[in-house]
Formats: structure tokens, C-alpha cells, sequence
């Protein structure tokens, strides 16, 4: 298994911008197809970013794209969202979660598809 840890969280007024950055353990970071969901309270989690394994492939929700960037940094064993422009609706909490796929260029866009999830990290955009 992996362990995943969020952070980057916080309270940030719209327009504004927040780096999150998920941090995994292990040595076969490079195995897992990565995303970012988030879950507000009431609602379904929500496909916010995904990655391939290979890094060469991402895809981001129509809700954020313009203004969400999702990038890995096999290396380090990471995975970040660069959220600019950020407005109310975004407030949630974000997870970031990895996939055992065997394909190094799909993107996982389905929760359910997910093995591994972090603890979350409160994201708060006030308006």
C-alpha cells in the first residue's frame, strides 16, 4: 500500500491561490495513476485532477480547468494541485488519492476506481 498525506489546505479569499501538494510513501510512487477529488459537505465527492502514471497525461473537471493545474514530481514521490483564481464554490475538502493502474498514460476520473486515499485537506475560499 501507499500512504498519502495532504497538505497546502487553508483559508484563502476568492481570486486568490493555494499549492496543494500531496506526499507519498514508498519506492514505487511511479506505479499509481493520481487525482485530486474533493467533498463538500452534502455532496458527492467530486473528480477535480487526475494523472497519469507517467506524468505525461492529465485531465482536469470542466469546473476547474483554466484554473487548476494538476503536475507530479515522480522523484519526490509527489503530487501537486495549483489552484488559482479560486472562487466560494471550491471551498471543500481535497483528497488526494492514488490508483494501481497498469496503463503508465491513463487518468482516472471515477472516485471508485481509487485504492489509496489521504486524510484530506480543508480548502476555504471566502468570499
Amino acid at each position: 500500500q501507499v500512504q498519502l498525506v495532504e497538505s497546502g489546505g487553508g483559508l484563502v479569499q476568492a481570486g486568490g491561490s493555494l499549492r496543494l501538494s500531496c506526499a507519498a510513501s514508498g519506492r514505487t510512487f511511479n506505479s499509481y495513476a493520481m487525482g485530486w477529488f474533493r467533498q463538500a459537505p452534502g455532496k458527492e465527492r467530486e473528480f477535480v485532477a487526475g494523472v497519469s502514471r507517467s506524468g505525461s497525461n492529465a485531465y482536469c473537471a470542466d469546473s476547474v480547468k483554466g484554473r487548476f493545474t494538476i503536475s507530479r514530481d515522480n522523484a519526490k514521490n509527489a503530487v501537486y494541485l495549483q489552484m488559482k483564481s479560486l472562487k466560494a464554490e471550491d471551498t471543500a475538502v481535497y483528497y488526494c488519492a492514488a490508483d494501481t493502474t497498469p496503463s503508465l498514460f491513463a487518468v482516472l476520473t471515477d472516485h471508485r476506481q481509487y485504492d489509496y486515499w489521504g486524510q484530506g485537506t480543508q480548502v476555504t475560499v471566502s468570499s
